[in-house]
């Protein structure tokens, strides 16, 4: 069985990224906040190497590719499928600061294993692009 953390992804698409040092978020909800550690991890894109042939025996292969992106993963103790109101704070390699936002969205749960295997821990994601922060749908 494949278990899921609980806690909130966040996705910075370039052109902002590459001005990114460090993120930090502070999440709320039923009166309490947390604030985890980010680490942020440059992103990267799949890009096809092709096949050795037609059939469905055949080989095909992949290498990754930076795209400019950073992301990082917020893991949270306790998190539900209620909403939760987050701050993302984007700081530059200086520390000043880029973005200070609050959003607000609801964490749904996972299912790692498949719907019909029971639910895995909640998670929530959210974007930050063109100096906003949006919910990843």
């Amino acid at each position: 069985m494949i278990a899921s953390r609980q806690g909130v992804g966040l996705d910075i698409r370039p052109p902002q990224a590459a001005k990114v040092a460090e993120a930090t978020m502070k999440v709320c909800w039923n009166g309490t906040c947390q604030q985890p550690k980010i680490h942020l991890m440059d992103g990267g894109t799949s890009v096809p190497q092709g096949c050795t042939g037609d059939d469905s025996d055949d080989v095909c292969g992949a290498s990754a590719s930076p795209d400019g992106s950073k992301h990082g993963f917020a893991e949270l103790d306790g998190l539900s499928t209620t909403p939760v109101q987050v701050t993302v704070i984007l700081r530059d390699a200086r520390g000043k600061r880029l973005l200070d936002q609050k959003v607000d969205v609801t964490p749904q749960a996972t299912y790692p294993n498949g719907k019909r295997c029971g639910k895995g821990a909640p998670q929530a994601g959210l974007i930050v692009q063109d100096g906003k922060v949006t919910v990843r749908r």
